[in-house]
């Protein structure tokens, strides 16, 4: 299926989680960014509103530093605040902002057309996403992993499911780290590259 064009060129996503560091949060992002990612998302959505815009103002200047994208998470209102087009949500959450729009597109207070990531877990998911004005999906979790424990991976042939049933780039997530072939692998299934998070957090 075509794809439209993808607001993040590259394969590779990193996202953040500060449970997982060895190290100060902040110099992990940087040690992140050195790999050069096409982008990271500050995926800290447990964190109070103010904590977290704290947290992304520090970020997105580390970010901006390596040039890799910085993608929020969550608070659409940070992003606002903080001018940043990027920002990831969740289904439910995308639901809720898009019944603020005008004519059928995410905008801002002040007009500036934004970035929308969205998280899916089916083939409905994705497609939904899409109508409500998703930019690009993550779809997962694909492969087993730790920060899924106990829950069956969704598997190669849903995510081959999602991505045809979708025009917009799909990112598969879970499970996925670095040279384990995964990343070409989902590809593959006609997923426009991955998100690795734990990978990322531990290096």
């Amino acid at each position: 299926m075509y794809k439209k064009e993808n607001p993040i060129p590259g394969k590779i996503i990193a996202v953040t989680n500060r449970t997982l560091c060895d190290r100060s949060f902040l110099e992990q992002v940087k040690r992140v960014c050195e790999k050069k990612p096409a982008a990271l998302i500050l995926r800290e959505k447990d964190l109070p509103q103010t904590e977290y815009e704290s947290l992304a103002i520090q970020v997105l200047k580390i970010c901006a530093e390596y040039g890799v994208i910085c993608i929020l998470h969550s608070y659409l209102e940070v992003a606002e605040r903080l001018g940043s087009r990027y920002i990831h949500l969740p289904l439910p959450l995308l639901r809720v902002y898009m019944e603020k729009t005008e004519n059928g597109k995410m905008q801002t207070e002040t007009k500036v057309k934004m970035i929308l990531g969205c998280s899916v877990h089916s083939v409905e998911d994705a497609i939904e996403a899409e109508k409500l004005g998703a930019s690009y999906l993550t779809a997962g979790h694909i492969f087993a992993t730790d920060c899924k424990k106990g829950l069956p991976p969704r598997g190669t042939e849903f995510l081959k499911q999602v991505c045809k049933a979708v025009h917009i780039p799909v990112y598969a997530i879970g499970g996925i780290g670095f040279g384990d072939g995964k990343v070409d692998l989902v590809c593959e299934c006609g997923a426009e590259g991955a998100c690795i998070m734990s990978a990322f957090m531990t290096i």
